[in-house]
């Protein structure tokens, strides 16, 4: 099945639509989504990408990350995604928005317009083993002093997302 993913500009506007790995290959702004979640204890959950991924395969990150389909809400697609890749749902919130780029070894670009989405969660994960190989909840400080170890072990995006996250938490307190 072919996946397409909404291309945007800088406003995050819709410019057009295009198949998702056609839309890498050429590095074109698209819109994506990112979910971090945190437990009681106000501990982050990361999630490993499963190693069949087309790209950060093997690499540590948030939660959930993904595209909304064509038409469709991204808070709603962020929702879904949460489910399909770690069999639970809960509630999120909006908290901010980035546009990146990062290039891979394999020749593909993320060029993403990045919605970041918070929520809380406490109860049992079931992930899709064909999306996640692992997962845990870690604090901040633990996952910082990870970074700051093995920056390698993680997304791109993770990098540029988890100090607004850290940020906004910190604000929110």
């Amino acid at each position: 099945m072919l996946q397409e993913v909404v291309l945007v500009n800088e406003r995050d506007e819709q410019v057009g639509i295009m198949e998702k790995m056609e839309a890498h290959r050429k590095a074109l702004l698209h819109r994506a989504f990112s979910v971090f979640i945190f437990n009681a204890k106000g501990e982050m959950l990361l999630q490993r990408r499963a190693l069949n991924k087309y790209h950060s395969a093997g690499l540590w990150t948030n939660a959930c990350c993904s595209h909304p389909m064509p038409g469709e809400d991204t808070e709603k697609a962020a929702l879904r995604r949460l489910n399909e890749e770690l069999g639970f749902s809960t509630s999120i919130n909006k908290i901010f928005d980035f546009v990146y780029k990062s290039g891979f070894d394999n020749g593909l670009t993320e060029h993403e317009f990045d919605h970041v989405f918070v929520g809380n969660y406490d109860g049992s994960i079931k992930p899709d083993k064909s999306e996640v190989s692992d997962y845990c909840f870690m604090s901040l400080p633990e996952i910082e002093n990870s970074l700051q170890l093995k920056p390698a072990n993680f997304t791109a995006w993770f990098h540029i997302a988890l100090p607004k996250v850290k940020s906004w938490k910190e604000k929110a307190a």
